[in-house]
């Protein structure tokens, strides 16, 4: 059984509190974009986890996907091995939810393997002890998540038949370091308000990082500019970063980014 989690992006991202549980709380809206990674699983004799594609860091036994299915066996001890394979394409590092991602749709995929006809709120539960972000992508729709990330509330957002370029330069932004700039404010304008209207996106949808990360990475706020004079209607780094992707009202004219940048342009 085969799946494609895929990316989003975040437009607008207040950091509005720190808590007392060392998270922060957070007001964004989230919106699923065209960016895909492979996800397959079969049933077989022993559990065994494979990765291609782009290079994960850090300890496999840590991946998201093997603690969704640590998560699962807690509930349903007799689950049968599975082989999983992760084709990884989704640029880690960047604020595109890829690992999260991965979590939720493995979480889906299991539910459906498994047969064990779990309701989407009950996923939900158990992607939101995963990550901040892996709730969202259970529906898969654009949302404004409130709270650490996992408070989803349905938004509508007006994006079909736009084009989205999305650039990521060779950064890494760690979520820790992403934090450690930002001074948590209430926002003072409705950010649902602002998304009803695109006009209003430029000079009004914010991203909170974008004040303390541009400063150390200046190449960050270069592509940025550089979306705008390509004709883009709103530009912005992607969640802690470091994508930063412009929508576009028709495609965008082809460019030439440095080879060590990854670039993707899709339709929404």
């Amino acid at each position: 059984m085969i799946c494609f989690p895929n990316a989003k992006i975040n437009l607008g991202l207040h950091i509005t509190a720190k808590r007392k549980d060392g998270y922060h709380d957070i007001e964004t809206c989230m919106v699923p974009i065209p960016l895909y990674d492979a996800l397959e699983m079969i049933v077989d004799k022993k559990t065994v986890f494979n990765i291609s594609g782009l290079a994960i860091p850090g300890d496999e036994k840590d991946n998201l996907i093997l603690k969704a299915l640590k998560l699962l066996r807690k509930d349903f001890n007799d689950l049968p091995h599975v082989h999983i394979h992760l084709l990884k394409n989704i640029p880690m590092g960047a604020g595109l939810g890829g690992g999260s991602a991965d979590a939720a749709f493995a979480l889906t995929l299991m539910n459906k393997l498994f047969e064990l006809y779990l309701e989407d709120w009950f996923l939900e539960e158990y992607a939101a002890q995963l990550g901040s972000d892996c709730a969202f992508f259970i529906q898969n729709t654009p949302k404004i998540a409130t709270g650490r990330g996992e408070i989803l509330e349905p938004v509508e957002v007006d994006l079909k038949g736009d084009h989205i370029l999305l650039v990521k330069p060779p950064i890494h932004i760690g979520t820790k370091e992403a934090y450690a700039g930002v001074n948590p404010k209430k926002p003072n304008e409705s950010l649902k308000e602002i998304l009803a209207d695109k006009t209003l996106w430029k000079a009004h949808l914010v991203n909170d990082f974008e004040a303390s990360i541009f400063p150390m990475y200046q190449e960050l706020a270069s592509i940025k500019n550089q979306l705008y004079e390509m004709g883009a209607y709103y530009a912005a780094m992607s969640g802690s970063g470091s994508a930063v992707f412009g929508l576009f009202g028709e495609a965008p004219k082809e460019i030439s980014w440095p080879e060590t940048y990854f670039s993707f342009e899709g339709l929404l």
